[in-house]
């Protein structure tokens, strides 16, 4: 990483964590005026709910589309693990923070990179092609889809070195590092914050549905 990438990352950490952390305290005052949603939070049918979503193939809804089902799963793992377990990234904690964990072989995170990319590919093409999904969707879904893919994409670019002839490896890393800071950036302020809210949605309608309703919320 070069020196004046290091603001860069600085500021999208701290637009990340402080963004989040305001969408929380909002979200907790919201709860709190509203006078059924901390009474109906149930730890027990919360718990089974989360629990019970992220399994794959475990609700009806996940059985009646499979492709969709495994795209999905496939995708969200590997958004995660890669960034995490980069070997690359790793080295850099290590070097900043002192910090060491295991990393992935760098064949397994080439994979890991390209199910992203081509899950986001994916998720391109059924928004334009799935007719429930067209109705719903606006430039910006796409241009979120394009922003989530854009880290992975020109890492992948500047590992493979393509294009090193007409962009020097320096200016692609420094394209990558900005993809990035704007994903992180990005996250509390746009729909990439379903990966906060849901665990909240997820165990509140658990509770509601476990809880008051004595019924199953899959």
């Amino acid at each position: 990483m070069y020196p004046y990438h290091v603001p860069l990352v600085w500021t999208a950490f701290i637009a990340l964590f402080a963004g989040l952390s305001y969408r929380l305290v909002s979200m907790a005052r919201l709860a709190a005026r509203e006078k059924t949603v901390l009474p109906t939070l149930d730890a027990k049918y919360g718990a089974r709910s989360i629990l019970h979503w992220v399994i794959p193939f475990n609700s009806r809804n996940m059985r009646m589309r499979p492709l969709f089902t495994v795209v999905s799963f496939a995708f969200h793992i590997c958004l995660l693990a890669t960034p995490l377990l980069l070997m690359g990234h790793a080295v850099l904690w290590k070097t900043a923070w002192g910090l060491r964990w295991w990393s992935l072989p760098p064949v397994v995170a080439d994979a890991t990179t390209l199910v992203v990319i081509a899950g986001g590919v994916f998720f391109l093409l059924r928004r334009i092609a799935a007719p429930e999904v067209r109705k719903v969707t606006a430039v910006s879904d796409f241009l979120l889809v394009l922003l989530v893919i854009s880290p992975f994409l020109t890492g992948f670019v500047a590992r493979m070195q393509w294009f090193r002839s007409s962009i020097p490896y320096s200016t692609m890393i420094t394209i990558h590092i900005v993809a990035g800071a704007l994903w992180l950036a990005a996250i509390p302020f746009t729909r990439l914050s379903h990966m906060l809210w849901f665990v909240f949605s997820r165990a509140y309608m658990g509770s509601e549905f476990g809880a008051i309703r004595r019924a199953r919320d899959w």
